[in-house]
């Protein structure tokens, strides 16, 4: 490599050395490029054989959710781009552990215009923490509405995927408006059960106490994905009064209902739930005592953020 280059950009070089393996240290040195940088990275990554764009966004990806000092957005925002749709949706869950509301604008461009179905689902998903954020008033109102309105826009395409507006619907859902409720309602009618399982998700997003009936039904539903949906809405929703039917479903015949079951109990957190999540830490089933001993911290922390354990 050129000798006259700066320290950090024969770092970049070497990233891509093929008689090199890819080494997290010099990935390290990725965090926070600043503009000349990333076009240098831009221009050695567009010729870098696939299985080493791969590797490397891979360990990008596993680096920044080990240490959040670390910044890759910018190399993600640029991976977006890349030709590989793996890659790609690999970018789009990596902004999607990032606040900075500066990535709403190439997500909403990713969930637009990307040819992949599973880039623009990615995209929708990354997307639903900024509508957390713009219901909590935490975003500059023109990004709420970019969020809000992009969303929408996916919800009343037509000729968009089934996966794509489920995960859009989830998205969009913290939203406490009229028109938002409309389309969870028309999503929990639909025939489609993966749309109704999400739009059961939905519901618990939405905060909206009036969804409280429809998920108590959904409890006893025969299908599996729509009991752990409901479970888990009915944790989100936070309610007491949702804390009997829940114990109910401790006895659940598929595991994973019970756990959700579980998980909501530790969420809502009233004396009952904490009862009852004590004596199930004994549960000869180790899923089972994992899920409760979870949820146990879980209700701890709320109690006293300072605690670490039981």
């Amino acid at each position: 490599m050129p000798s006259e280059l700066p320290p950090r950009m024969r770092d970049i070089a070497g990233i891509f050395d093929p008689a090199k393996s890819v080494s997290s240290s010099k990935l390290a040195g990725l965090s926070e490029l600043n503009s000349e940088e990333l076009k240098f990275f831009a221009e050695i990554w567009t010729n870098t054989d696939l299985e080493r764009r791969q590797e490397i966004i891979s360990q990008l990806i596993h680096l920044s959710e080990a240490d959040l000092k670390l910044d890759f957005s910018s190399v993600f925002v640029l991976l977006l781009r890349d030709s590989d749709e793996a890659i790609r949706v690999q970018a789009v869950a990596g902004l999607e552990g990032e606040d900075n509301y500066l990535l709403i604008k190439p997500l909403v461009q990713a969930l637009k215009e990307d040819t992949s179905a599973k880039v623009r689902a990615a995209a929708a998903v990354a997307l639903g923490k900024f509508a957390i954020q713009g219901e909590l008033d935490n975003l500059p109102s023109l990004y709420r509405e970019k969020v809000y309105n992009a969303l929408l826009e996916i919800l009343e395409n037509k000729t968009e995927s089934t996966e794509v507006k489920r995960r859009a619907l989830e998205a969009i859902s913290p939203f406490s408006l009229p028109r938002v409720k409309e389309l969870i309602e028309t999503a929990y009618h639909a025939a489609d059960i993966k749309l109704r399982a999400s739009a059961i998700y939905a519901m618990g997003r939405n905060c909206d106490l009036a969804w409280l009936p429809t998920l108590l039904t959904e409890l006893n539903n025969d299908d599996p994905e729509i009991r752990y949906e409901a479970a888990s809405a009915c944790g989100q929703l936070g309610t007491e009064e949702a804390v009997p039917h829940l114990l109910k479903m401790i006895s659940d015949e598929d595991q994973k209902v019970q756990e959700a079951a579980i998980k909501a109990l530790g969420e809502i957190g009233d004396e009952q739930a904490k009862d009852a999540l004590g004596k199930l830490i004994k549960n000869p089933q180790p899923g089972i005592r994992y899920a409760a001993k979870s949820a146990l911290k879980e209700i701890q922390h709320c109690e006293n953020p300072l605690s670490l354990q039981l």
